[in-house]
């Protein structure tokens, strides 16, 4: 059985090791089991979490005492992809390939993590490769689950729908706009957490927007049926959205749960959360689906998980409730906040802190408030920044108004954070609390 593919991430080549009874690199296998790799720092994904922390963790422990395991050739900016699905940006500018993000030197084991034993301090991969590690940072996103709508994912096949949440679907989206002539233009919010809990409504203000522009919109019932009792969690920032909902003759239905598409037939079908069994078939001109979402599956079949099968953090420190040499970030964490890549940047600079003590000895000093931030996109040129904390109290960075649209917020949000995303924060130069501010504060020198 081969073992898994390991790059090592400066100028040199890939490394193979083989079931043979050789050694390359540093690695050594025997002749019937695979290698026994070991690392200090071992990180598991490589998606905004795991790329941001290894770049950390190798100014801490050197590059060849870190290794990432990521499976996939392409790394993606997925917050873009909310302009990609109304046409503002393209699919090509949201991705750059993994090894080159990948930090220089750090061992880049390009496999799917299988299995993790925190009882014994190791990771199995999928090809049977087994890595130890004195340290784990658990980095490994939300699991879609477009498979648990009837007719999906095979209902993408058709047009007319679409989903700005996967790279596969992305694009349908904005062909589906595009195509839209008259009828409901429906877009859904699941019944599960879900990350960047913002999307699912920005593409309804994009489109209205595409829609106005291009002559449409008076043939258009733009309808949003989202499973949650609320438009949005913080009321500062859900008062300013229902205006625009008003003003622009949006239709909100709360509570009604997508469970069935009929992509042949443009029907959707959705439950009343309120009255369960109670269902109501809706017929599409457009389709824009946000699927459900859970905890990692190698996450949740382990002891690191908590009962719904998150990994379980101490939400002040980001380090495991039971094993303290394990650490987590992002989407696939227990933190009880919004799931956003703004989170990433605040609890990157925290949990960089935390394992910094941890190795004096010392106790972990500095606190994540659950500082999180989601660029509510209202339309082509207009954001509402919402800001908050584990609270749901805002946490706002710059000194005026930022429940009110503003074409600044739309300059941060389109220009601004990609290029800080991919030059800053997966270089773990960028982070802290309130990447805004940080941003503010740099303007002002």
């Amino acid at each position: 059985m081969p073992s898994a593919k390991v790059q090592k991430h400066s100028n040199h080549p890939h490394f193979l090791c083989h079931s043979a009874g050789s050694a390359v690199s540093h690695l050594h296998t025997s002749s019937h089991v695979c290698a026994k790799q070991h690392y200090k720092m071992l990180v598991l994904g490589g998606g905004s979490g795991g790329i941001t922390m290894s770049a950390r963790m190798k100014r801490i422990f050197g590059a060849e005492n870190v290794a990432v395991v990521e499976p996939s050739e392409m790394h993606y900016y997925q917050p873009i992809w909310t302009l990609v699905g109304a046409g503002a940006k393209t699919a090509a500018s949201s991705g750059r390939p993994t090894a080159s993000v990948m930090p220089s030197g750090v061992q880049w084991v390009k496999s799917k993590v299988q299995e993790i034993n925190p009882d014994t301090n190791t990771v199995r991969t999928d090809d049977g490769t087994e890595i130890s590690y004195e340290y784990l940072i658990v980095a490994l996103g939300i699991q879609l689950h477009y498979e648990k709508i009837k007719g999906l994912p095979e209902g993408f096949g058709h047009p007319k729908i679409g989903s700005n949440y996967s790279i596969q679907t992305v694009e349908k989206t904005w062909k589906a706009l595009q195509d839209f002539k008259e009828g409901n233009a429906i877009f859904t919010f699941p019944n599960t957490p879900v990350k960047c809990a913002g999307a699912p409504q920005k593409i309804m203000y994009l489109s209205d927007a595409f829609l106005r522009k291009t002559g449409k919109r008076a043939k258009a019932n733009v309808i949003y049926n989202t499973s949650l009792p609320v438009l949005f969690g913080i009321k500062k920032y859900a008062d300013s959205l229902w205006e625009i909902v008003k003003h622009r003759d949006l239709q909100v239905n709360l509570r009604q749960n997508l469970i069935e598409v009929r992509a042949d037939k443009q029907e959707a079908v959705f439950e009343n959360l309120d009255n369960p069994g109670e269902t109501k078939v809706f017929e599409y001109e457009m389709l824009h689906v946000t699927p459900p979402m859970g905890p990692n599956l190698v996450i949740k079949a382990s002891p690191l998980a908590d009962e719904a099968g998150w990994l379980d953090l101490k939400k002040e420190t980001l380090q495991h409730t039971k094993y303290p040499n394990v650490f987590g970030i992002g989407d696939c964490t227990n933190l009880p906040t919004a799931r956003t890549a703004a989170a990433v940047a605040a609890q990157s600079a925290v949990l960089n802190r935390t394992i910094s003590k941890i190795l004096k000895k010392e106790k972990p000093d500095k606190t994540y408030d659950g500082y999180t931030s989601c660029p509510l996109v209202t339309s082509y040129n207009t954001v509402i920044l919402a800001e908050f904390d584990y609270n749901g109290q805002p946490l706002e960075t710059f000194p005026i108004n930022q429940a009110k649209e503003r074409r600044l917020m739309y300059h941060l949000k389109a220009d601004v954070m990609p290029h800080l995303y991919w030059h800053g924060l997966l270089r773990g130069l960028w982070g802290g609390p309130g990447p805004y501010r940080k941003l503010l504060h740099l303007g002002m020198k």
